[in-house]
């Protein structure tokens, strides 16, 4: 039988496929980033790791919608001191990405200082969490203070820098800028701001109120956001947002992604389902007469 290439190359990091586990849908348990690598995911990223462990929001903080996933965890983590542990498990051969949140440009100084050593491979800055006040959305919509953060990380590291975008009016505008500034690539894109409503007691869902939106309601919004930012940059772009079957990842790849993160999938499912995607991605190469998945990359441009 045939087969089609599914090897890609992100900043420089080669990975057996394009697929990636996203952040934040793994536990601090090493064996469980071990059991994900074992799956068959072409790089693994961590939690949002802080410069001190945080315990994150009281339950209920995942509500099942109609349109997708809310969760608002509030980015508990152990820790950025607790990464040699976090990856103690992986082979050499695993290709990492660790994400990192915080509140000031001190707080990503510190965590990328602590981010780098050899086993990691990409580092992403998570300026984008919805549901944490004083991190992600309150960061990246100043665009001024991002940068400020995004300087003070890319002087600290050799490593190649994602930053991590959510919605907002002024993410073109960041892109271009965060470009001068030494920013190697981008991950497109974080959940939406979002909340729920029992109608059986009237309140919330979620203890916090708010949460952040995941799952098939954002992934046409993540495509949108993919396609303009390839168009008009041409930058290593991982793509996340909704991914519930090989199609999706296919689309992603068209829009211009070279990376595709897979997050809510894995809520009903076990990470060795992931080969499912994979054989899809495959056979749909093989089927259309493709050598390789680079060769659909941005296609949907060139029409």
């Amino acid at each position: 039988m045939s087969r089609a290439s599914l090897d890609v190359e992100l900043s420089g990091v080669r990975l057996r496929n394009p697929l990636i586990l996203a952040s934040g849908f793994i536990d601090d348990d090493p064996s469980l980033l071990l059991r994900a690598w074992n799956a068959g995911f072409g790089a693994v990223t961590t939690k949002s790791l802080t410069p001190k462990p945080r315990e994150g929001y009281n339950p209920p903080i995942i509500a099942f919608t109609k349109a997708g996933y809310l969760n608002a965890v509030g980015l508990a983590n152990p820790g950025i001191d607790s990464l040699p542990n976090l990856l103690s498990k992986l082979p050499d051969e695993a290709k990492i990405i660790v994400s990192l949140a915080g509140s000031t440009p001190e707080d990503f100084g510190y965590c990328v200082d602590r981010a780098n050593i050899n086993k990691v491979d990409i580092i992403e800055l998570n300026l984008s969490c919805p549901h944490v006040k004083g991190m992600g959305m309150d960061i990246i919509h100043d665009i001024s203070y991002s940068l400020d953060v995004i300087e003070t990380v890319v002087s600290i590291t050799s490593k190649p820098v994602f930053v991590k975008l959510g919605l907002t009016d002024t993410y073109l505008d960041l892109v271009s800028r965060a470009l001068d500034k030494g920013v190697s690539g981008f991950t497109i894109m974080n959940t939406v701001r979002a909340m729920a409503i029992d109608i059986s007691s009237l309140k919330p869902i979620l203890n916090n109120v708010f949460g952040g939106l995941s799952g098939p309601a954002i992934h046409p919004i993540a495509i949108r956001m993919v396609y303009e930012v390839y168009s008009e940059f041409r930058v290593p772009i991982i793509g996340v947002g909704g991914v519930e079957d090989w199609d999706d990842i296919i689309e992603f790849i068209a829009a211009g992604a070279t990376g595709v993160g897979v997050g809510s999938y894995l809520f009903l499912r076990s990470v060795e389902k992931i080969n499912e995607l994979i054989d899809g991605v495959e056979k749909y190469l093989i089927d259309r007469g493709f050598k390789s998945i680079l060769e659909i990359r941005g296609i949907a441009l060139k029409r």
